[in-house]
């Protein structure tokens, strides 16, 4: 399969998209399990933008106040929708529960190494009454991020000599080393037993791509 097609089956932006398939049996799952909570629910979103909850419909709809943290400020465009500033591992601005759901999609793969992942995920316990985390598999044969087969499993110097001389996935080429490094150290996947051990009393279920397990889905306190 070549480059341009990948990065097809991969963009969620595009309806014919395998992965904005799988994205939304998640979310129908996510107002299933949200359905009979008492509304207006309050829903910390961690990692997230607006564009995900516009696309998902959830944007102006008055049962859910969705709180987006990120590293960066940006402006809302929707009345239920609050954007902050802040770091996934160290949410002590918010008190404990002090939402009724954390939610994190594709983000804990990149808060550094396990120890900074296990951070993220006490706090997405500490602060969400109920949490619901989504994070691509490990062992799915293509890297997410960088739609090269087998990617996450290379040597880190060789993963630094394909990216400064090729554009892979969603990266353009970086030929500058340092920041091709911070690249490669950007992402790191987790395996089913690291998520068993980051969040003991979740449920994990398996998000199925091509019949192989493509990504993982882990929830708890329903």
């Amino acid at each position: 399969m070549m480059g341009t097609d990948l990065k097809k089956m991969f963009d969620v932006s595009r309806d014919d998209s395998p992965i904005l398939k799988v994205r939304r049996k998640r979310i129908a799952f996510f107002r299933e399990l949200a359905a009979p909570l008492p509304k207006p629910l309050k829903i910390i979103d961690v990692g997230g933008t607006e564009l995900f909850w516009e696309k998902m419909g959830f944007a102006d709809d008055p049962d859910y106040e969705i709180t987006i943290l990120n590293l960066s400020r940006a402006d809302s465009h929707h009345t239920n929708i609050r954007l902050v500033v802040g770091d996934a591992r160290e949410m002590g601005e918010f008190g404990d529960g002090a939402f009724d759901v954390a939610f994190s999609n594709s983000v804990i793969e990149h808060v550094g190494g396990l120890a900074e992942q296990r951070r993220m995920a006490r706090e997405v316990m500490r602060v969400g009454r109920k949490y619901f985390v989504q994070t691509p598999n490990r062992g799915f044969p293509l890297e997410p991020h960088f739609l090269f087969p087998f990617f996450q499993f290379f040597p880190l110097a060789l993963k630094v000599f394909l990216i400064q001389r090729f554009s892979l996935g969603w990266y353009p080429k970086i030929p500058e080393r340092r920041e091709a490094l911070a690249a490669a150290n950007s992402v790191r996947l987790l395996r089913r037993e690291e998520i068993v051990d980051l969040f003991p009393e979740g449920t994990v279920l398996d998000e199925k791509l091509f019949g192989m397990t493509s990504s993982f889905l882990v929830y708890g306190g329903w």
